[in-house]
């Protein structure tokens, strides 16, 4: 056990090229409930669930870490609809792994946003021994 007792996550800071860009990805795109701007116009928040996430607008853009990301639990029908809207809108897709081992077990749709952040949607209810289409499978259905 730790010295100190955290009680909770206040919020994540995601941090944004275009506050606007990112306001329309994160709020008409993937749906999460805006909360409002904070910080004059320099951060946004969002919901979902109990979480807030706050989008930050980079001083300077640069390329993110790799294995830096943000992950979102989806149904699967929510990820195989995100994998069609995120084909139709061109969204960078990095992969999409059937994970049968490890803590977080499920398939995961890794992405990019429009600032290159990596985000992941994951379908907690697979599980080894289920069919693993590819995203091309998916998107063609």
């Amino acid at each position: 056990m730790g010295i100190l007792k955290i009680e909770g996550v206040t919020h994540w800071s995601i941090p944004v090229n275009d506050l606007e860009e990112s306001e329309a990805f994160y709020g008409d795109l993937l749906g999460l409930d805006f909360i409002g701007r904070l910080g004059g116009t320099l951060m946004s928040c969002y919901g979902v669930g109990e979480h807030r996430i706050l989008l930050c607008v980079r001083e300077k853009p640069g390329e993110p870490e790799d294995r830096i990301h943000h992950s979102l639990t989806v149904t699967p029908e929510t990820l195989e609809l995100a994998c069609k809207v995120f084909k139709e809108r061109e969204v960078p897709i990095v992969d999409l792994i059937y994970r049968a081992t490890g803590t977080f077990i499920g398939r995961e749709l890794y992405f990019l946003d429009p600032s290159g952040n990596k985000l992941e949607l994951r379908d907690p209810t697979w599980s080894k021994g289920m069919p693993e289409p590819t995203y091309d499978e998916i998107t063609a259905s």
